[in-house]
C-alpha cells in the first residue's frame, strides 16, 4: 500500500491527476432589471418623457436610458390633483353609499362574481317600491317608472291603553307625511279669514294722522301751499337752472322703521317728500320749514311697492303687496278709492296729460297692465296682456299717446294707449331684464335700469324704438335688486342707486362716471334717488336703512 502511493510524487497538481469534463455553456441571458425596467411598456409609442431622440418610434425592454421613463411624485407613479363638483361629489358618494358600507361599492364588486353582482343588484331592486301600473295614471298603484322611490320604514303604532311599554323601553314617535299641493292649486283660506277679508273690504280700515306742529299758518294754508318767502323761486319752469353734482349730507329724515321701498317728490315745486316703507305705512314731510313729518297714511297691511302723484299733486296712487291700490288726497289723508287688482302691483303710474290725467295704469305680478279710471270704481278701463312675466316698469310717451312697458320675461313693449296691441316688441337673447326706468328731460330718451350692472337708454321721441348701443352707464352693482335712478331737471346728469350702499352720478353725454357718494356706511341697498326740479344740486336718496338723506 505504501509503495502504491510513494509512486506519485508530493507536489502533484489537482488538474493533472483529475479529468474534467468541458462546463456547458448558459441557455439563458441574466439581464439586471430595474424599478424603471419594470414599469416600462413592453411594446408601444414613443414615451414624451424620455429623451432618446427624434427616432425613439418604440419602447422596449431591453432600451435604457438615462432620461425616467414617467414622471413620479409617488413610489408606483404620477398622482395628480384634480377639482371637481359639490354636486357630482356627493352624486359618486351617494352611489357608493347605496352599495353598502364604505368600502362596499366599485371596490368590492371588483372581486365579485357575476352571480354576487346580480345578487347584489337584485337586493338593492328589492328596496325599492313597484313601478306601477301603466293603465293607472294617478292615484294608488299609478305607473311610476323608474322614479319608483325606496320603501321607507313602517312602525307599528299603538293605540293608548292597548299596550303600556315597559320603562327601560323607547317610544317610537311616528311623524306623518304633510299633503303635497300641487303646483296651481288654488287653495281656500279659513272661513274665519275670508269673513274678515270681507268685513275690511266693506268697512275700510284707511287712517291718517297729521303729526305737524300746525295744521294751517296764519291765513289758514295748508302743507300743500308752495312757500314764496325762501331764498329760491320754486315756482320756475323746471330744467330753467343748470344742474350739479352734490357733493355732502344736508339733512337726513330717520321718520321709518323699515326699509324704504318707494320715494316721490311733489311736482314741480318738490317742496314736498313723499315716502312708503315695508311696513305698509305712507308719510309725507317737509322739505324746507323745519323739515319736520307732517302726515301719515295707514291702510296697506304689508310693503308699498310703488307710489305716484297726479300732475297737481293734489291726490296720489299707493300699491303694497297686499294687492290694493289706494287713491288718497294729499291734504286731508282720506282715502278716496281703493281698487282691488288680485295681484299685487309692481309699478303704477297717472296719466301726465291734461286730458287724461283722471286715468293710470298698473302692471302686476301676473304679466298683466290695467288701466283705471279714479272717478269710476273698481272697474277695469282696459288690460293689457302680452307680456309673459311680472311687469317692472311703464313709461308714458309722445306726449301719453303711448307707453312703453318692461317686464321679467326679458322684453320692451311699445303701446297705443287705450289699444291693447303692442305696436312694437324688442326681444333679444342678450337682454337683460330691465327693473326700473326714468325718463329724460327732453322726451327722446327712457333710461333703464339692466340687470346686468348698467344703464341703458331706448330711444322714445320717433316710430324708430331701439337702444341707444353706445350709450351705457357703468360703474355701479345693481344684480339682483330694483335700483332707483333719475336725471337731473336739466338733463345733464344721471343717478342711480346702489346695492353697496352708494350714489353714483355720470355725465348723460359721456357716459362717464363723475362721482360715487357713500349714503349709507353699513353697506345697505340705496334704492330710491329722486332729484329735486327746482334747486341746482338738490337731491334725496332713500334705503334699507330707513332714512331719507338730502344731499347738497
Amino acid at each position: 500500500m505504501s509503495d502504491s502511493f510513494s509512486s506519485y510524487p508530493p507536489n502533484l497538481a489537482v488538474q493533472d491527476a483529475l479529468v474534467h469534463r468541458q462546463a456547458q455553456a448558459a441557455d439563458h441571458a441574466v439581464v439586471p432589471y430595474t424599478g424603471d425596467d419594470l414599469t416600462r411598456p413592453r411594446l408601444g409609442p414613443a414615451n414624451p418623457f424620455r429623451d432618446d431622440g427624434p427616432n425613439n418610434n418604440t419602447v422596449t425592454l431591453t432600451s435604457s436610458s438615462s432620461s425616467s421613463l414617467k414622471r413620479k411624485n409617488v413610489l408606483t407613479g404620477q398622482a395628480e390633483e384634480t377639482f371637481i363638483s359639490e354636486h357630482t361629489f356627493r352624486a359618486k358618494h351617494r352611489a357608493l353609499e347605496r352599495a353598502g358600507a364604505v368600502g362596499a361599492g366599485a371596490l368590492q364588486r371588483e372581486g365579485m362574481s357575476n352571480c354576487e353582482q346580480k345578487m347584489l343588484h337584485k337586493r338593492l331592486r328589492a328596496e325599492r317600491e313597484g313601478k306601477g301600473d301603466a293603465t293607472v295614471a294617478d292615484g294608488e298603484g299609478a305607473y311610476v317608472g323608474p322614479w319608483a322611490r325606496y320603501k321607507r320604514e313602517r312602525y307599528e303604532v299603538f293605540e293608548e291603553g292597548e299596550e303600556e311599554l315597559g320603562s327601560d323601553e323607547e317610544y317610537e314617535v311616528v311623524e306623518e307625511e304633510e299633503e303635497v299641493v300641487p303646483s296651481g292649486t288654488v287653495v281656500q283660506a279659513p272661513a274665519p279669514s275670508l269673513a274678515r277679508r270681507r268685513e275690511v273690504e266693506e268697512l275700510g280700515e284707511e287712517t291718517t294722522s297729521f303729526q305737524g306742529r300746525s295744521e294751517f299758518d296764519y291765513l289758514g294754508r295748508t302743507y300743500m301751499h308752495v312757500p314764496r318767502d325762501l331764498d329760491i323761486s320754486l315756482t320756475k319752469e323746471v330744467g330753467s337752472v343748470a344742474n350739479f353734482i352734490p357733493k355732502k349730507t344736508l339733512f337726513t329724515w330717520r321718520y321709518h322703521d323699515k326699509p324704504i321701498t318707494a320715494l316721490r317728490l311733489f311736482p314741480q315745486s318738490s317742496h314736498l317728500g313723499l315716502s312708503g316703507s315695508a311696513d305698509g305705512l305712507v308719510k309725507i314731510w317737509d322739505v324746507y320749514r323745519g323739515r319736520e313729518l307732517l302726515r301719515t297714511f295707514a291702510g296697506h297691511n304689508k310693503a308699498i311697492t310703488d307710489l305716484s302723484f297726479n300732475n297737481e299733486g293734489t291726490r296720489f296712487l299707493s300699491g303694497g303687496f297686499d294687492r290694493k291700490i289706494r287713491l288718497w288726497d294729499t291734504e286731508t289723508g282720506q282715502c278716496v278709492n281703493r281698487f282691488n287688482c288680485g295681484k299685487s302691483p309692481h309699478v303704477i303710474k297717472f296719466n301726465p296729460s291734461a286730458e287724461g290725467g283722471h286715468e293710470f295704469l298698473a302692471g302686476l305680478s301676473d304679466n298683466r297692465i290695467l288701466q283705471y279710471d279714479s272717478r269710476a270704481g273698481n272697474e277695469t278701463v282696459q288690460e293689457y296682456d302680452h307680456h309673459l312675466g311680472a311687469i317692472n316698469t311703464i313709461e308714458f310717451i309722445d306726449e301719453s299717446r303711448r307707453f312703453m312697458s318692461t317686464s321679467d320675461d326679458r322684453s320692451l313693449r311699445v303701446w297705443e294707449y287705450g289699444i291693447p296691441v303692442e305696436i312694437k316688441t324688442i326681444s333679444e337673447p342678450d337682454m337683460f331684464a330691465l327693473t326700473t326706468s326714468t325718463q329724460h328731460p327732453s322726451g327722446k330718451y327712457v333710461l333703464y335700469q339692466c340687470s346686468d350692472n348698467s344703464i341703458v337708454a331706448y330711444s322714445s321721441g320717433s316710430d324708430k324704438f331701439r337702444q341707444h348701443r353706445k350709450k351705457a352707464w357703468r360703474g355701479h352693482n345693481t344684480a339682483g335688486s330694483a335700483i332707483g335712478l333719475t336725471c337731473s331737471p336739466d338733463g345733464q346728469f344721471v343717478a342711480s342707486g346702489d346695492t353697496g350702499g352708494s350714489v353714483c352720478f355720470w355725465d348723460f353725454k359721456t357716459c362717464k362716471l363723475y362721482s360715487k357718494l357713500t349714503a349709507d356706511n353699513a353697506g345697505g341697498i340705496v334704492s330710491c334717488v329722486a332729484w329735486s326740479e327746482q334747486e341746482t344740486s338738490k337731491v334725496f336718496t332713500a334705503g334699507a336703512k330707513g332714512e331719507i338723506k338730502m344731499w347738497d
